[in-house]
């Protein structure tokens, strides 16, 4: 499936909106959306029989992603900093968007 089949463009204001088809999306998969004003990633998140739809992670966001080899001091530390900060909600689970940012972006 492609992204078109799960989202579909609603006119908001002066930018353009993506509206999400959560019936169409596969669960606990997170999606880029590169058309969203704000977040980078959407994902239906289910658990306990309960679905959310959860958007998360700064568009355009340079200092996110996974270790790389050779990587510096700094980045290791924004890293660490970020698990820390987020520590409580990132135990939630899979319902919370900190979660999501943590296993996707960081």
């Amino acid at each position: 499936m492609t992204l078109k089949t799960y989202f579909s463009p609603t006119q908001k204001g002066k930018s353009m909106a993506t509206k999400v088809n959560k019936k169409k999306m596969p669960c606990n998969k997170p999606k880029r959306t590169p058309k969203h004003p704000k977040k980078s990633h959407v994902v239906k998140a289910c658990a306990k029989g309960k679905e959310k739809i959860i958007r998360f992670g700064e568009q355009g966001a340079k200092t996110a992603g996974k270790a790389k080899a050779g990587e510096s001091n700094r980045m290791k530390m924004k890293r660490k900093s970020f698990k820390a900060r987020h520590s409580k909600n990132i135990k939630k689970g899979k319902m919370s968007a900190a979660y999501w940012a943590d296993k996707v972006k960081w």
